[in-house]
């Protein structure tokens, strides 16, 4: 009966049951995009749904090719069966009820830990399906993935600078302009999926071999080269649309910001700084918000914020880049996790002060209100927090704390925000 039930839930979650061993349930996508879960109900039906314990593995698939991994205590293996898909295989012994918990193992390092986990296995738990998999049409789940819009920190990432732009020309004791945010968010969204579609097709050679990137649209073959060619003319048009919203001034500012875009991918296989080349291309907005609202650049202000963003960019992405940093060797690429080594705090502690200096430095020469600098106080303590605490041999560790810049962005565009109202 609960079998039954199983399957049809799952049914309507848009996946495809194919085997049961004990209270564990493997199932594939109906679209085929390869991905394979392990479902453990632990109290009752009621308390799993919908979420889903465990993302296993990533494709494409090979034949001849299993994978181990841990689930609690007890291990098992997933093997590649010739329908492309994978089906699980019990361990003797093994009791299926109350598996929170799935990890690859890793090759151990002379400590006896595994490498890229959290003191020991790396905890996985209660992951839920992406929504694009869930609600998506199944042609349009593709270009959702491949704009990552079920991954909005990048988005976040690229609208913050735009947003303290925004806000900090804004006339004194007044609110921004609520209809410049939303085209400068929305523009965002467009050009972040843009970067992400350019970056994926130049690198897809790369991507086949990184553990993280080889299940990627173009990487795994879902979508063909010339589809995300179309797709990127596609979001490049609406981003025209609303860079035409804009003053002549900034439609020439933000057009020049192109060739940075389109170059940026390249970076990573000619420099070890691929991530300051990230902060100079990721930050335009901070210019570009600035000239959208006056007309022209106050370079007094504009540039000390402009390099703030920059410097912040070199804390998150080194963190970012310590996740792939085994992958990178292999495959030949280069980043600053790899420059700095086991340098890596202490260069990002002076990106860090560099970043909150250049901030401080902005709000000064805009004659801004001392809320400003309260909120200031607030993101030096979120970004030291976030490098003294991370785990750069973790990957867990380093996403959540990629993730959590979200909030350091919210404290600048809040301190600019309150210190203009108080001007």
């Amino acid at each position: 009966m609960y079998a039954r039930r199983l399957k049809t839930r799952l049914q309507r979650w848009g996946l495809v049951f194919y085997h049961r061993c004990n209270n564990e349930v493997g199932v594939r996508r109906q679209d085929d995009l390869f991905r394979s879960y392990v479902l453990t109900p632990e109290a009752s039906e009621s308390e799993f749904a919908p979420s889903l314990s465990a993302l296993v593995g990533k494709c494409p698939f090979s034949s001849s090719s299993s994978e181990q991994l841990y689930l609690s205590s007890h291990s098992a293996n997933l093997d590649f069966s010739r329908r492309n898909f994978r089906s699980f295989r019990c361990p003797n012994g093994a009791s299926g009820v109350g598996f929170s918990s799935v990890a690859k193992s890793a090759k151990n390092d002379e400590n006896g830990k595994d490498k890229g986990s959290c003191g020991g296995h790396e905890k996985v738990s209660n992951l839920r399906a992406s929504w694009i998999d869930l609600y998506l049409p199944r042609k349009a789940r593709p270009y959702a993935h491949l704009a990552r819009l079920d991954k909005p920190i990048g988005t976040w990432l690229l609208a913050w600078p735009c947003m303290w732009s925004i806000t900090l020309a804004t006339n004194p004791g007044s609110l921004p302009d609520l209809k410049m945010l939303m085209l400068f968010g929305s523009g965002a969204l467009l050009l972040r999926g843009a970067g992400c579609t350019i970056n994926d097709l130049l690198d897809r050679d790369i991507d086949v071999m990184v553990e993280r990137t080889k299940s990627r649209p173009i990487a795994s073959g879902l979508l063909t080269p010339f589809q995300g060619l179309c797709f990127l003319g596609f979001q490049l048009l609406l981003g025209l649309g609303i860079l035409l919203q804009l003053n002549n001034y900034s439609r020439i500012l933000g057009a020049s910001s192109l060739l940075l875009v389109f170059s940026y991918p390249l970076m990573k296989r000619f420099t070890f700084w691929p991530q300051a080349y990230l902060g100079l291309t990721f930050n335009w907005g901070a210019l570009l918000g600035w000239a959208a609202v006056k007309g022209s650049l106050d370079p007094y202000i504009v540039l000390p914020l402009y390099f703030s963003g920059v410097f912040w960019t070199l804390v998150y992405d080194t963190i970012y880049a310590h996740q792939d940093k085994e992958d990178d060797v292999k495959v030949g690429v280069r980043s600053t996790a790899l420059r700095f080594g086991d340098l890596s705090k202490e260069w990002i502690s002076g990106f860090g002060i560099a970043c909150i200096s250049s901030l401080a430095l902005s709000g000064y020469n805009a004659d801004i209100g001392w809320p400003y600098y309260a909120f200031l106080i607030a993101a030096s303590g979120h970004i030291a927090w976030q490098i003294s605490t991370v785990d750069l041999s973790c990957r867990a560790d380093c996403n959540r704390k990629f993730v959590s810049n979200k909030w350091f962005g919210a404290l600048v565009f809040g301190g600019i925000l309150f210190g203009k109202l108080a001007t």
